[in-house]
């Protein structure tokens, strides 16, 4: 079983989001620049060894994969406590790293938690998202606010959780300045994900630059404090400020990302004439590796 560290959402090594990618179907050798497929494997292996495999990688997501077709694939994603029904930037990692080795190019279907999902792998790679939606409006919005250290803000957009995939709390702040000086309070976001069953709080300014917004995603309730760039919230937002009329669609926006981590990351978003979106970008492979014989053992 091969395992690879991809980052997602950039040109370039060590930026973007970095997931683990963990092979099943086979095993992937290098030849000469040239890639052999072996060891046939059709099983996931045990929930607990998947979890563990993620805590150890210590990624915010690893993506297990599988093939089920020529054109389908079968992803589970694990946090380092939680498997999850999605993760936009580890499907990026995963399909471009099928890309870069030769096993993908074109369309396919990613089976998921999240539901059955179109990928498209050209130059870039481009997934569907769950259907978006609204899920709800938050009203104690100076507890939210209190726990990114800002007092007494009104936004001009609602605090609302929308849905991508993922449930994500969309909250608006005044400008870029104050996005990259949050002091966040990871105990009480955790507290308030928690009670408002979101996995998130994402944080985004409107910007006049070349970026439809400049975010920020805390997801301390599972294990990930801060987020380099995630896929499923920005899709989430792209849905939430074209509900809110901020952008018409169809379009191509983006959202730059994981700037105060140094590790920048643009994630695209494309919404098209009957409100699908597709969140995409490009990735680079940094590692590989593989799991022992005694840990093989006991998938």
């Amino acid at each position: 079983m091969n395992y690879y560290v991809v980052d997602a959402f950039t040109n370039h090594p060590f930026g973007g989001n970095p997931a683990g990618v963990v092979m099943l179907d086979y095993k992937l050798i290098s030849h000469n620049s040239k890639c052999c497929r072996i060891e046939k494997n059709d099983l996931f292996p045990n929930d607990n060894l998947m979890l563990n495999i993620a805590a150890e990688l210590r990624y915010s997501e690893t993506a297990f994969v599988r093939q089920l077709s020529p054109s389908q694939f079968h992803v589970r994603y694990f946090t380092p406590v939680a498997e999850v029904e999605l993760c936009g930037h580890a499907t990026i990692a995963t399909f471009s790293l099928l890309r870069q080795m030769g096993l993908a190019a074109g369309h396919y279907k990613c089976r998921t938690l999240a539901g059955n999902l179109d990928i498209d792998v050209e130059e870039r790679v481009f997934m569907q998202m769950a259907t978006p939606r609204i899920v709800s409006n938050v009203s104690d919005t100076a507890l939210i606010y209190k726990a990114l250290g800002i007092e007494d803000y009104y936004p001009s957009l609602p605090v609302q959780i929308a849905y991508a995939g993922l449930s994500d709390l969309m909250i608006q702040v005044s400008d870029v300045d104050v996005l990259n000086n949050l002091q966040p309070n990871m105990d009480a976001i955790s507290d308030v994900t928690q009670k408002l069953d979101a996995v998130s709080f994402h944080v985004f300014a409107l910007a006049d630059d070349e970026y439809t917004a400049h975010v920020r995603d805390f997801a301390p309730l599972y294990g990930v404090p801060e987020e380099s760039a995630t896929g499923t919230a920005n899709a989430a937002l792209a849905h939430y400020l074209h509900h809110h009329g901020i952008i018409n669609i169809p379009c191509e926006c983006s959202f730059l990302q994981g700037y105060t981590m140094g590790r920048p990351s643009v994630v695209s978003a494309r919404i098209t004439a009957d409100a699908n979106i597709y969140i995409g970008g490009s990735a680079y492979v940094v590692a590989e590796g593989c799991l022992l014989p005694n840990i093989r053992s006991r998938i």
